[in-house]
């Protein structure tokens, strides 16, 4: 991004975390999507019993046994975060697993929130979940003490508050709720925040798991669900989406501190814009292509660019005869050109159903990774186009299969994002790929690298994985993961320390826990041994105090 071609209003995304059906980070996520992978479940009778589905229920014929699902939803760190074990088998999963992938954005975007100066903010949202509200263990509570404490844990409504209060944000902290929109406009919402001074950073994003994890729906003609499980989003045989959970966060910064600070950045956003529906349509649940083309070519004008420069559109696309055919449309509204075939269309919800408060952020996460690798990802399920539908005659076209991502004339690439919620919330982010940095590459003979964790277990973990992130990223200047280590990171008890001069040093290092250059240790108050310090007059020399 040439800097004449800046507005000021520019967000540079500098952190991500994520769990998604199949994924259980951003990196799993990225290889399923580039690699066209479907990840829809598909359970059987037995496993559905287990999680107590009925068995009159599952022997339906109109029941499809399909889902998106996460693993591992009943498992929380709770100690981490300070938790007692009731608290944690109170909490709601989503409160859960929003506290560990906060945390681990802010650990990808290098940041410590206890030492952090400025404010931190946090816009999210989540799904209500009525099975883990009539939870029976609640209801026999009767002491109203612990009602209310329960309350508090379970209330998807505290979800950024009890997290703010936890991490240490100090910015605002807002709960959003636009419904399928929820994490786009939690997005938005962060964007202004930082724009008008409210915080200097921000955490935003959304989550949305539904108990069992593992269950299936009643498929009913016309409503938004699939009759087989699949998602066909803009194809011929398009019924309807399939329900999934996810949790996804993204850290942003104005670009021109991001850029001062020395942060990585995945990707930029150059402009955000919302609306709604009002009531020109057909009814509540409807969407309005007029409004919808309104929120885009909003989004373009803060942009400031044409609509003929992006060349991907990531869209809300949940595969439902009517949806698709309003969105589509609607885009071609927006766009307003001439110009034919020359910007994909995809939707993530063929790969992992629909996400509702989490399904705006995974189409955003996607899109950033698109451009960071300069790769679009295939949209699945796409054999013969809605007959309503004319590609011909539009400047789209539906990537079917995974392509790199090329840019005209060193122009920078750039897309938009779609998310519309049902109530009629219509948000569209237009992203553009992170600037060239050509930063000066600070050359030391050796780098300290420090480790910490709160466990022996989590320090050999992440001695793991720094392992493995060194041995997939062999160009990566040590200096810069050695100062990220040192200021980015918490400070716990358990420690492990060494020098190295190259990467390939600091893997054998990790790699080999006897070696003499590595130094591990336990840092408890009561360990502290008295220091005599000798403040510096001149007059100091080797040994002087040996005889006191």
């Amino acid at each position: 991004m040439n800097k004449d071609a800046r507005t000021g209003l520019e967000i540079a995304v500098i952190g991500m975390s994520g769990r998604f059906p199949g994924a259980k980070n951003i990196k799993e996520y990225w290889y399923n999507l580039k690699n066209g992978m479907e990840s829809i479940s598909f359970f059987s009778d037995e496993e559905l019993e287990e999680y107590g589905i009925n068995r009159e229920q599952i022997q339906n014929p109109d029941y499809i046994k399909a889902k998106g699902f996460l693993e591992g939803i009943e498992y929380f760190d709770a100690d981490f975060f300070q938790y007692s074990p009731k608290e944690a088998q109170y909490m709601n999963p989503q409160i859960r697993f929003f506290h560990e992938c906060s945390w681990e954005a802010l650990e990808d975007a290098g940041y410590d929130p206890l030492s952090y100066k400025g404010l931190i903010g946090l816009y999210a949202g989540s799904s209500f979940d009525h099975t883990w509200k009539l939870n029976p263990a609640f209801q026999d509570n009767k002491s109203i003490a612990n009602r209310f404490h329960n309350e508090l844990l379970t209330n998807k409504d505290f979800l950024c508050t009890r997290v703010s209060y936890k991490l240490n944000l100090r910015g605002p902290s807002y709960s959003v709720n636009t419904a399928c929109s929820t994490s786009l406009a939690a997005v938005h919402i962060a964007c202004r925040g930082l724009l008008t001074g409210e915080c200097d950073m921000a955490l935003a994003g959304g989550v949305s798991i539904t108990i069992p994890k593992k269950n299936g729906y009643i498929y009913q003609e016309e409503m938004f669900l699939s009759p087989d499980g699949h998602c066909r989003a803009f194809d011929r045989d398009s019924k309807g989406t399939v329900e999934g959970n996810g949790v996804g966060i993204v850290v942003l910064k104005r670009l021109k501190e991001a850029l001062n600070d020395g942060d990585y950045i995945y990707a930029v956003i150059k402009g955000t814009a919302v609306n709604n529906d009002g009531a020109q349509k057909v009814g509540f649940t409807a969407p309005s292509i007029t409004e919808l083309s309104r929120a885009i070519r909003s989004a373009h004008r803060m942009a400031q660019i044409k609509a003929d420069s992006i060349s991907y559109i990531e869209t809300h696309g949940t595969g439902t005869p009517l949806g698709d055919l309003v969105e589509f449309e609607a885009l071609k509204d927006a766009f307003g050109t001439d110009k034919r075939k020359f910007c994909a269309i995809g939707s993530v919800k063929t790969n992992i159903g629909h996400l509702d408060a989490a399904a705006g952020v995974a189409g955003f996460i996607k899109t950033v990774l698109a451009l960071k690798n300069r790769t679009i990802p295939a949209s699945l399920n796409f054999v013969n186009p809605n007959p309503k539908i004319d590609f011909d005659n539009s400047p789209f076209y539906v990537n079917t299969r995974t392509v790199d991502w090329k840019s005209e004339k060193n122009n920078p690439l750039r897309a938009g994002v779609n998310s519309f919620g049902l109530g009629g919330t219509n948000v569209h982010v237009v992203l553009e790929e992170a600037p060239v940095v050509n930063n000066t590459l600070l050359t030391r003979n050796c780098s300290l690298i420090l480790l910490s964790a709160k466990t022996r277990k989590a320090l050999e973990q992440i001695t793991q994985n720094l392992a493995e992130y060194l041995k997939e990223n062999t160009g990566v200047a040590l200096a810069d993961v050695a100062y990220t280590l040192q200021t980015g990171r918490r400070s716990f008890e358990y420690r492990k320390m060494f020098v190295c001069s190259n990467t390939d040093e600091a893997t054998g290092l990790l790699a080999d826990e006897g070696n003499r250059g590595v130094h591990s240790g336990i840092a408890r108050a009561e360990h502290k041994n008295p220091v005599f310090m000798f403040p510096g007059q001149g007059s100091q020399y080797i040994n002087m105090g040996l005889d006191l």
